[in-house]
């Protein structure tokens, strides 16, 4: 063999083997780039529920700057379904920089959107959302800005809440403390869903007229499931201040809001006992 050639044999050999290892090392990027390649074409898709996912899933990438871009220009999109989609992925990743872009979001005329903008503010600890809670339970403003009277009557809308909160807002609602009959009583044309999952939001609000909105709906509401939410609200509530008008809801003629309310009653006798011990 003549020297040249075993030089260049040599040096294939090793181009080869170069190529293959940069292959190697390059095969996870491209990796990326597809899968952000499939998502960019996702969110852009004509499909309204391939757009919608692709939006979505966009809640699996915290602290992700391109998630973050791709879930504010979705806030824009045509279809309310893509709008809430992206107002929820926000306030999963907890990206506080996109709160006033979910502020916004707050005035727009689809319930889904509102409450999932909503939702994910109150992720982030921004107190404005309770006013869109605050209006879902009760029907009104709790403040002169924050909603416009399409929403509030599309809030007041029983049939529109029905469907919305059978469809998206089960999921908020808190059974646990409230029993199986609660589930059991709920059906498409009833709006209990979203007003009850209001009501156990409204809990961590310290505004007195929360207080007091929590407090008639527990004893006037004609939905006892949302009695029953109400008094399990003010009970987590922890006000002593309540107590007293309390004694009505004792007498419900519905089990779960008497034991509700019972529970309420105790829970508030004791942190009363306990302030005036420390005073």
């Amino acid at each position: 063999m003549f020297p040249w050639r075993k030089h260049t044999l040599v040096f294939l050999a090793a181009g080869l083997l170069c190529s293959s290892m940069l292959a190697q090392k390059t095969s996870k990027p491209s990796l990326q780039v597809q899968a952000w390649d499939l998502l960019h074409a996702g969110v852009k898709d004509e499909n309204i529920e391939k757009r919608t996912t692709a939006v979505r899933v966009l809640s699996l990438l915290p602290g992700d700057k391109e998630a973050v871009k791709l879930a504010e220009e979705a806030l824009q999109d045509k279809k309310p379904e893509v709008r809430a989609a992206a107002a929820m992925a926000l306030g999963e990743v907890h990206s506080a920089s996109s709160m006033p872009k979910l502020r916004h979001a707050l005035s727009d005329k689809e319930v889904p959107v509102v409450v999932a903008a909503a939702h994910s503010l109150l992720l982030m600890k921004d107190k404005s959302a309770y006013d869109i809670y605050y209006a879902i339970l009760t029907g009104q403003r709790k403040s002169s800005h924050g909603l416009i009277e399409e929403q509030l009557a599309t809030l007041k809308d029983r049939k529109q809440m029905a469907q919305f909160g059978f469809e998206q807002a089960i999921g908020y609602v808190p059974f646990a403390g409230m029993g199986y009959d609660a589930i059991r009583a709920l059906t498409k044309e009833d709006a209990s869903p979203v007003r009850a999952a209001a009501a156990r939001v409204l809990a961590d609000d310290t505004d007195p007229s929360t207080g007091q909105a929590l407090l008639e709906t527990a004893v006037g509401d004609k939905e006892w499931v949302i009695r029953a939410a109400a008094l399990d609200a003010i009970a987590r509530r922890g006000d002593p201040a309540l107590l007293d008008k309390l004694w009505p809801t004792l007498a419900d003629d519905k089990d779960p809001v008497r034991y509700t309310a019972a529970a309420a009653v105790l829970r508030l006798t004791a942190i009363a006992k306990n302030k005036a011990k420390k005073k």
